[in-house]
């Protein structure tokens, strides 16, 4: 998670009077970087994925489950094999795992040890890879302890103990009334950003998620469980104060988001062209497989009435002022701004003529004067405007010893802010003028699923994805507020099934004589392989006028990723199979990737459930269960170890994964 740098981090009231200091320095780093690398050429896709685990720690006779904060422990172990490849290159040593700390004590991140490439081959490679993760991350941990792939662990912050060892709640960069500093890891890094998020927002974050309304849920819902104590000078009365709303779960605290798992994956790009189409191509995905992947219906012991957890993580990390947040004149603070810096994206980035202006419809707040260095510097409008919105956030952790660092050598303050602008879609430079690395995309809306044979499957329908992309052309560019609009609705309740969603209906180019194209009459030729658009450099025939409404509709996930048969639309899938019959790939290994495809299609039609819907099934069923919206420690411990039995293989639950075999 973002830069891990060592040394001795500044108090935000230090911090700040060095803000302009780390901006001027991030740009004049990323011109430097800009100069070498803006030319840069890899020969193929490399991308890879990013799996968070939780650490459960079971209490067999109190029936508890609970996170295990030894995670340090079980890093130590896991990283050695990367730790000897890096330690002598000239060994060429095999490292298949790769093994980073995340924001709780509680998480590990496992990667692959190297990346994959585009071939069918490596696809087959994912699930066996994860599944290695996985059984590695289990050898260093006690018998009464197991990774599981959460998104959201559903007593976090619960009374009683939801910890191994337990802590109460108390600590200087928390400051909550739920959880203690001890859940935070242990990096410097991570209390100090905590902590100056709070102090540079003038109060404690507050998270209110909406509650979910059963029988007996009390109408208005007004947790009994928030104390009613001040513990520190800006932790007023909750209720009294309006910090936590009516109907709501309250959370005041970053580990509450930054706590939760997701799954991400991460493309390098041939050149920095074709990362910035990447970029603008998969964004208007983000909230359709937010929606698909749903797997976070629970937090602090209640069922809430959302599916995910993406509202979650951006109140936890918003450092807003008032003032920025609109709730007062701008008098101290630059900018009034929008979005909590973990959000969906703000603007389209690439130069392909399919990006009309038109889809750029949210009024961007950037930086002038970082724009005006961007642009004297040849940098062009759109990722000059893309790089000065991320450089109107400060940057919350700064480190005394590397706040003088060579411009040439360092990318230390570029990163600073790049990696805490935390949003759907990611374009990342290379890391350094000197790095192998390419210019990368990073697509981050994804929840984690709950076996490996899931996660695995949405990893290589995205990567799949952005192959037809490119091969094809595909224009999938949306008013970028219809995108958001996508967003807020793909964290509802049941949305896979219950929502519709803006997307484009022609997804083709059209300057080719004779293309059919999705959205052509009923009655049109079915689309085929052979009647599908190679890869061109032409933009796509728009309609005429400012007005892009009819390009697109709305869809449901259904129609988006299975097709709409009616209008010639062929859906993710559709567009995925097209691709695959391009490739020379022999039966087995197509028909061991149609599996996962498989899955992705049941998924959308509503046949398999999301892990969202299955989890509140579950609770609801639970002989303990009160109608009352209340998950029980008994409830919680039942939940895990169910996960466990099904990602083992030891119960078969057709609602959620049907005949496929874990």
């Amino acid at each position: 998670m973002g830069l891990l740098s060592l040394g001795t981090p500044m108090h935000w009231s230090e911090a700040k009077k060095h803000a302009d200091h780390v901006r001027e320095h991030g740009i004049i780093q990323f011109l430097n970087l800009w100069q070498v690398a803006k030319d840069s050429q890899k020969d193929c896709l490399l991308w890879g994925d990013e799996v968070e685990y939780m650490v459960i720690a079971y209490d067999e006779e109190k029936k508890n489950a609970k996170l295990s904060l030894r995670v340090f422990e079980m890093l130590s172990e896991l990283s050695k094999e990367e730790e000897e490849a890096n330690k002598h290159p000239e060994k060429n040593l095999e490292v298949k795992t790769a093994w980073r700390p995340e924001y709780g004590r509680y998480m590990l991140e496992g990667t692959p040890g190297t990346p994959y490439m585009g071939l069918p081959r490596d696809l087959l490679a994912v699930e066996q890879n994860m599944k290695l993760r996985r059984a590695l991350a289990q050898r260093w941990m006690k018998p009464h302890e197991i990774p599981v792939t959460l998104t959201s662990f559903p007593r976090l912050g619960c009374e009683g103990e939801f910890l191994e060892p337990h802590h109460i709640p108390d600590g200087a960069a928390c400051r909550s009334l739920f959880v203690p500093d001890q859940i935070i890891n242990a990096h410097v890094r991570f209390p100090t950003l905590t902590a100056n998020i709070r102090r540079r927002r003038g109060s404690k974050v507050a998270i209110n998620t909406p509650i979910f309304h059963d029988k007996n849920t009390p109408k208005p819902f007004i947790d009994p469980t928030i104390p009613r104590r001040n513990l520190f000078p800006e932790d007023r009365n909750a209720i009294e104060d309006g910090a936590a709303l009516p109907d709501h779960i309250y959370m005041d605290a970053m580990a509450f988001g930054m706590g939760c798992s997701c799954l991400q994956i991460t493309f390098q790009a041939v050149n920095v062209d074709e990362a910035r189409k990447i970029y603008d191509q998969m964004a208007p995905l983000g909230p359709i497989m937010l929606a698909l992947t749903a797997a976070a219906p629970i937090y602090r012991g209640y069922l809430s009435d959302v599916d995910c957890r993406w509202n979650v993580i951006a109140q936890s990390v918003d450092d807003r002022t008032e003032e920025e947040r609109g709730l007062k004149p701008l008098k101290d603070s630059k900018f009034r701004i929008n979005k909590s810096r973990y959000d969906s994206i703000d603007s389209y980035i690439s130069n392909d003529p399919s990006n009309k202006p038109e889809y750029n419809d949210i009024p961007l707040v950037y930086d002038k004067d970082v724009y005006k260095k961007l642009s004297d510097n040849g940098i062009d409008d759109l990722l000059a405007r893309h790089i000065a919105h991320l450089f109107i956030r400060d940057p919350l952790v700064i480190f005394e010893e590397l706040l003088n660092v060579d411009d040439n050598e360092s990318t230390d303050h570029f990163e600073n802010l790049q990696s805490t602008n935390w949003q759907t879609m990611r374009f990342k430079p290379p890391p350094s003028k000197t790095s192998p690395i390419g210019w990368r995309v990073e697509f981050r809306s994804m929840e984690i699923q709950l076996t490996d044979f899931e996660n695995a499957a949405f990893a290589i329908f995205i990567v799949l994805v952005t192959r037809a992309v490119l091969s094809f052309n595909t224009n999938f560019y949306i008013p970028i507020s219809k995108v958001d609009e996508n967003m807020k609705v793909a964290q509802h309740r049941n949305a896979v099934l219950g929502e519709k969603f803006h997307f484009r209906k022609s997804i083709f180019p059209q300057s080719r004589p004779g293309t059919p194209a999705s959205g052509t009459p009923s009655g049109s030729p079915k689309l085929s392989n052979a009647s599908l658009p190679r890869a061109t450099h032409h933009g796509t025939n728009l309609s005429a006028g400012l007005d892009r409404s009819d390009e697109y509709e709305l869809m449901t996930i259904n129609e988006i990723i299975n097709g709409k048969p009616s209008t010639g639309y062929p859906g993710l899938l559709g567009l995925v199979n097209n691709y695959l019959n391009t490739l020379n790939i022999d039966i087995e290994t197509r028909c061991e990737i149609s599996k996962y495809l498989e899955l992705i299609k049941k998924r959308a039609n509503g046949t398999l459930m999301t892990a969202a819907s299955w989890m509140r099934q579950f609770v609801q069923n639970h002989p303990d269960y009160k109608q009352d919206s209340v998950v029980s420690e008994r409830i919680n411990y039942d939940l895990v170890k169910m996960v466990e039995k099904i990602n083992n293989g030891e119960v078969i639950v057709p609602e959620l994964l049907g005949s496929f075999s874990v």
